[in-house]
């Protein structure tokens, strides 16, 4: 979904998914013991890891 370059009208758009029972959490990084694990592939990388080499997806920030 692409959206504005300073969130702009985000909070419209978030109120009208999470009112039909979709989840407008920001996803982050999951951890696996000393390491950062991908929430999307699950691919594990060292903690000070920025983005995943595996599918290349990154945290919002």
């Amino acid at each position: 979904m692409a959206t504005s370059p300073n969130d702009a009208g985000d909070d419209v758009i978030d109120q009208f998914l999470s009112d039909r029972g979709h989840s407008v959490e920001q996803v982050g990084w999951d951890h696996d013991y000393n390491k950062k694990q991908c929430p999307e592939c699950g691919g594990l990388h060292d903690t000070s890891a920025s983005s995943c080499t595996v599918c290349g997806w990154e945290p919002a920030t």
